[in-house]
């Protein structure tokens, strides 16, 4: 089966305003479509990024996120002991017991205050995060009414400067640091001792242990042995795992929202290339009848229509493309539904995202104009020469 390839393209380029309308709508829809998907890629990639395979995040049992959760010092105690947690050059458990809480902030330019998680650490707990670094000033003090703030919390927030004091829990607490965590989940939080924040909040119980492990294979161990043991009402999670099970209600919500507004446009977009279609087939009713008396048999026909739309839509996809990627410079802060705090991420151009879109703009290509190319293909020679 031949297909005149060449027509297509010349088409194409002779009624150039139609093309590039046509092709404009589709780059609408694919923008929109890219956009959603990035977002949804940047929000993973933000939240599944905190965490690493050789460190695990242990809660208490049932509960969903570490504000919810609390652990006794007597169970930390025990945990530490367990044969799979690693340990440092001086003998200590690679163990950070931890408590997040949260504070109210007022974000710069609304002026509207939003929740921040605050983390007490223990001095181990910038050393398990090895994505984490001291960027301007330095860290807090064990002991000290001190915390660092993360690179975002210092961007969105006022009165977050090294320097100035925050109020909360009755305390003063002086910002001594601002710490880069590579555009991690960690960026949007702020991080003081734990002991003090147990007993500034009059906490007895913490939040979560962060345990690293002896080898990532332990962990299928680690998680029988805290299971096993009655004293125990914990569970482990790896700690990957554990923050990409805090962006599945969001990621759900944006993929929801944001393929329902592109299926809407996408109808939009479908009906404008069917139209453009179907009068394009009008108006070259004497060109197919040339084609069939060339010999190009009505698959041919078929075919190179449905070609042409698709090329339609591919080109109005690669600009909505381009022009989604620009977005990768625009970052989103906005409420955890999970945690129910702020969190700050960026859209995320992934190859996953690159071919999805491009293959969303190649079906509604087909879906706008397989109809019109049907249309065309069923011409007989006689009547398309007869109309000319």
């Amino acid at each position: 089966m031949r297909v005149p390839l060449s027509y297509v393209a010349r088409n194409l380029w002779v009624r150039r305003l139609t093309t590039v309308l046509t092709a404009g709508g589709m780059a609408l829809v694919v923008f929109v479509f890219s956009a959603v998907l990035m977002l949804d890629a940047g929000l993973k990639a933000t939240m599944v990024s905190s965490g690493s395979d050789s460190n695990v995040v242990v809660i208490r049992k049932g509960s969903d996120t570490e504000v919810q959760s609390g652990v006794d010092r007597d169970s930390a105690a025990v945990v530490e002991t367990l044969p799979q947690v690693a340990r440092g050059a001086d003998g200590a458990t690679l163990v950070s017991r931890e408590v997040v809480v949260l504070d109210s902030l007022r974000k710069r330019g609304t002026g509207q205050r939003t929740n921040v998680p605050v983390r007490g650490l223990s001095p181990l707990g910038l050393q398990l995060r090895s994505q984490v670094r001291i960027v301007e000033g330095r860290m807090f003090r064990p002991g000290a009414s001190e915390v660092v703030v993360g690179n975002s919390v210092a961007h969105d927030f006022g009165g977050v400067g090294i320097g100035q004091t925050l109020n909360f829990a009755q305390r003063q607490w002086l910002i001594v640091g601002r710490f880069d965590a590579q555009r991690t989940a960690f960026d949007s939080e702020i991080w003081g001792d734990c002991e003090q924040l147990l007993q500034a909040f009059r906490r007895t119980a913490y939040s979560s242990l962060l345990a690293q492990l002896n080898k990532a294979g332990d962990f299928d161990a680690l998680r029988a042995a805290i299971d096993a043991d009655p004293r125990l009402q914990l569970e482990a999670r790896r700690e990957r795992q554990y923050y990409e099970d805090q962006s599945r209600q969001m990621s759900g919500f944006i993929r929801i929202l944001g393929l329902t507004l592109s299926v809407i446009f996408s109808l939009g977009a479908m009906i404008g290339a069917a139209i453009t279609m179907y009068a394009s087939v009008a108006s070259r009713t004497a060109e197919i009848g040339t084609l069939r008396a060339l010999g190009f048999v009505r698959r041919s026909i078929l075919a190179a229509f449905l070609v042409e739309s698709m090329l339609l839509a591919l080109a109005g996809g690669v600009v909505g493309l381009a022009a989604a990627s620009l977005l990768q410079s625009v970052r989103i802060s906005t409420t955890n539904f999970q945690t129910f705090s702020e969190l700050a991420f960026s859209f995320e151009l992934t190859p996953g995202v690159i071919v999805r879109a491009l293959l969303f703009a190649l079906l509604m290509g087909l879906a706008g104009g397989v109809l019109p190319a049907a249309k065309a293909a069923r011409m007989r020679i006689v009547d398309a020469l007869r109309a000319s």
